[in-house]
């Protein structure tokens, strides 16, 4: 179990981070990466201390490994691995969307399933064995403690046509090259959370592709400093931000998004999981339980978020002593009520977890995708609501902390800005993190990060809501009940038995 502080000095190590037009000489000293690099070391210090309850004695490296990459096997297990998400969650109240627990328990799952990465050509492994190569990433994971982010979707270069559609040279990640050491790939791949600051990524599709797609069907990892491998990074938000106190969620949990790209780079053979096989790259997913195991971590993080938010409007209403007021209530009961949804979704989910062949519990598919297929609807009504309830006390704010320390301004601030009972500065502080909440690029940014969490809307709905809630049973029934009755009335009870006989 690595400490915080070796986390930090493996980030300076030659990587290709790119911002404003230039390479970052070093990560963990830059400012658009340095205080959410931090963070993330603050949680592997925390999962490194026993008190904490984050470790267990892993059999497949026979040694203590890090509770969020375990394979649960028994519900127990899954209980603990779930408290454990949830005390990684509650230190970064669910702003960090993509930490390490979150890639790392899609190789959880992969690993249960080895056989799904099998080499078509070469079943037993003799000469390229990818169920190999992933059962020993993962123990990787386990015995290093890796931070893994990953890149699994096509760039938005076209949605009309898959990646052989589309003219010229490799937009999307694809193999141009086969040698000795392995796969030469080029083009990108997005939306890599997190790269610039993580161990390693781990780049695959997760969106269906054709027959004619299969240089695109590849699945693999590597550090992040390998060679020809860069990372875009989209504008950061915490160096332009005037001070911690006036953007406490910017300044603190700002993950980096990259566009990943690759110059033709060497991936070795030892690294490679799938190699152009298009049925196994959707099999990685969803034959594996990956997908949903993946998500449950990734609801449990939500949960966790919404709670912030709610207490966050729960208290400014007492604040500003509208918490009486009737339509006041009504906003918070509502948001309770979706909060409380959730959080009933995400324990449903382990209550009705099944094993799969390979033993590994897997939660349960109706309640984890009913509460996904809504996140989009819930995530902005939920801002909605805290919005309607600061109203213009977050335009009401001075326009730092130096208005709040400047002889010229202070006086003003602290008896113009203040409510019966609340200092100022407590007034204040609360209301710029509702803004950073709401109304900041941060803000912003979160906003369209959950809207799109699982994919676009239309398909969390589509196909896994929509496949998992169990429809044919309840069709059944339904089928039965119409058949008991007729324009001759209802059948007889000896005819009903006779039926159901």
């Amino acid at each position: 179990m690595r400490t915080g502080d070796q986390y930090i000095k493996t980030l300076n190590d030659g990587r290709t981070v790119l911002i404003d037009g230039e390479a970052v000489e070093n990560v963990a000293e830059h400012p658009a990466f340095r205080n959410v690099a931090n963070t993330v070391a603050e949680l592997f210090d925390i999962a490194a201390d026993p008190a904490n309850g984050m470790q267990y004695d892993s059999e497949e490296i026979g040694a203590p490994a890090n509770l969020v990459f375990s394979i649960p096997r028994t519900p127990e297990e899954l209980r603990r691995r779930r408290a454990a998400v949830e005390r990684w969650a509650k230190h970064t109240h669910g702003w960090v969307g993509r930490s390490p627990d979150h890639v790392g328990t899609f190789f959880a799952a992969f690993a249960a399933h080895p056989e799904v990465f099998a080499n078509p050509n070469d079943p037993e492994g003799l000469t390229r064995d990818f169920a190999g190569n992933l059962r020993r990433y993962y123990e990787r994971i386990l015995r290093e403690d890796l931070y893994v982010s990953y890149a699994i979707i096509p760039p938005q270069y076209s949605r009309a046509t898959t990646a052989s559609g589309w003219e010229g040279d490799f937009i999307q990640v694809g193999v141009v090259g086969e040698t000795e050491e392995g796969l030469i790939v080029r083009g990108s791949q997005m939306l890599a959370t997190g790269a610039a600051i993580a161990d390693e990524v781990f780049v695959t599709c997760i969106k269906p592709l054709g027959p004619d797609d299969v240089d695109f069907a590849i699945s693999f990892a590597l550090p992040a400093a390998t060679k020809g491998l860069k990372f875009l990074c989209r504008r950061p938000y915490g160096p332009e931000t005037s001070s911690e106190f006036d953007y406490p969620l910017t300044t603190r949990y700002d993950e980096p998004d990259a566009l990943v790209i690759f110059d033709d780079v060497l991936v070795p053979w030892d690294r490679v999981f799938i190699d152009r096989d298009t049925d196994a790259l959707r099999r990685q997913f969803f034959d594996t339980g990956a997908h949903a195991l993946g998500n449950w971590q990734a609801q449990t993080r939500f949960t966790v978020k919404l709670q912030f938010i709610a207490a966050v409007a729960r208290k400014v209403t007492q604040v500003n002593g509208t918490d009486r007021i009737p339509g006041v209530q009504e906003k918070l009961g509502e948001l309770a009520a979706i909060v409380s949804s959730v959080e009933s979704a995400l324990l449903a989910a382990e209550y009705t977890a099944v094993p799969d062949s390979s033993g590994m519990l897997v939660p349960g598919k109706r309640s984890l995708y009913g509460a996904m297929g809504l996140q989009s609807e819930t995530y902005p009504r939920v801002i909605n609501i805290l919005r309607d309830l600061v109203g213009g006390g977050v335009l009401q704010l001075p326009s730092g902390v130096a208005d709040m320390k400047s002889p010229t301004t202070a006086p003003d601030v602290e008896r113009y800005i203040a409510s019966p009972g609340v200092p100022s500065e407590e007034r204040i502080k609360l209301f710029r993190l509702a803004w950073d909440i709401i109304g900041s690029e941060f803000a912003g940014r979160h906003q369209q990060y959950e809207l799109f969490y699982a994919g676009a809307p239309f398909v969390v709905k589509g196909v896994y809501t929509y496949r998992h809630y169990g429809y044919e049973a309840q069709v059944a029934e339904l089928d039965e009940w119409l058949a008991g009755y007729s324009i001759d009335g209802r059948a007889s009870s000896s005819d009903r038995v006779g039926e159901a006989n």
